[in-house]
């Protein structure tokens, strides 16, 4: 008797119901691995990864000592990737970024010498203590993953992940980001302070020092597989009205006149954050062990998408506002499906 439609589609639900709980445990294994070194900050540990998976690159925002650094360098030790530290200052050249064309004397010709820009996973610290002309050199390694060093382009390796730390209390010496290189980040995320427990279980470890050495749990054949099924991942056609709707929200248009939060909102966010919501919220999805993306996956993401693709009004800083609450009256002013 042939199979029905019914009895197939069951069978593709099972299939993937089983692809999601592998990836959500392949996820789960990363996370427990990094517990081992860092003591607590989920929210940044989840939005590293949530980052890497869909493909794009994420901006650390806090102040000093609070394990930004040891929290990339722990991902790079856990997943099978190459990793490059480039410390960002006042004198960094772009060439110290990208590499440069170097004479031979022996040949008598000019060779490329490739920067640490050629990694899988760069840690940029203190992005924003380097001058712009620095600063734009990441430009089109993030958005084309390859570089340009005398006439030759040059594909950087995949998986290419860049994080990017800054501290936000530290005006002197150093070069705010532009708006336009800042949308090239698919999420910003806030670094806050350890709970008292935290802190406690941090001075404990300090106490007894010991070497924690972290096993690779991911290798970059998972990465693959990973980011096949959350692509596989289902999203109502409601739910994706709801994105656009969301984003389009911050923008003075004719449509959303009625919405209060845009007084607050000088410019709103650009088509990448609708881009960068949808794949952010499939992954999440996956995350919590679902084939499908529910309304709480976009809000979840929606504050680190928007916070840093916002510019905000005189009235927000008259009245104290911040971009994390812009958005959250945008959340609670937008119809859910």
């Amino acid at each position: 008797m042939p199979q029905t439609e019914e009895v197939k589609q069951d069978g593709q639900q099972q299939r993937m119901d089983a692809q999601v709980e592998r990836a959500r445990e392949l996820i789960g294994n990363v996370r427990e691995e990094l517990k081992r070194r860092i003591v607590g900050q989920q929210p940044m540990i989840d939005g590293l990864l949530m980052g890497m998976l869909a493909g794009g690159h994420v901006l650390l925002e806090g102040v000093p000592g609070l394990a930004k650094t040891l929290t990339v360098k722990s991902l790079a030790e856990v997943l099978d990737a190459s990793f490059r530290r480039i410390q960002f200052t006042p004198d960094l050249l772009p060439a110290d970024l990208i590499g440069t064309m170097v004479y031979r004397q022996q040949t008598g010709e000019f060779v490329p010498r490739k920067g640490p820009i050629f990694a899988n996973i760069i840690l940029a610290d203190e992005i924003n203590r380097a001058p712009a002309k620095v600063q734009s050199a990441l430009l089109e390694a993030m958005e084309e993953h390859q570089v340009t060093i005398g006439d030759t382009s040059y594909t950087l390796e995949e998986p290419f992940f860049v994080l990017a730390t800054q501290n936000p209390i530290e005006q002197e010496g150093t070069y705010p980001l532009p708006e336009a290189q800042l949308d090239r980040f698919m999420l910003k995320l806030h670094v806050d302070y350890p709970t008292r427990d935290e802190e406690r279980r941090i001075l404990h470890r300090v106490g007894v020092p010991r070497d924690i050495e972290l096993q690779r749990t991911l290798f970059q054949g998972d990465i693959t597989k990973l980011r096949t099924v959350i692509a596989a991942v289902t999203l109502d056609d409601r739910i994706s009205d709801y994105i656009v709707h969301l984003v389009t929200a911050t923008r003075d248009t004719e449509e959303h006149r009625g919405i209060g939060a845009l007084r607050y909102i000088e410019y709103g966010a650009s088509p990448r954050a609708t881009i960068y919501m949808y794949r952010c919220a499939k992954v999440r999805a996956v995350m919590e062990g679902r084939r499908y993306v529910i309304p709480e996956d976009v809000k979840a993401v929606a504050p680190a998408v928007l916070r840093h693709r916002l510019i905000l009004s005189y009235e927000a800083d008259a009245e104290d506002l911040s971009s994390d609450d812009v958005v959250e009256m945008l959340l609670s002013t937008v119809p859910v499906p």
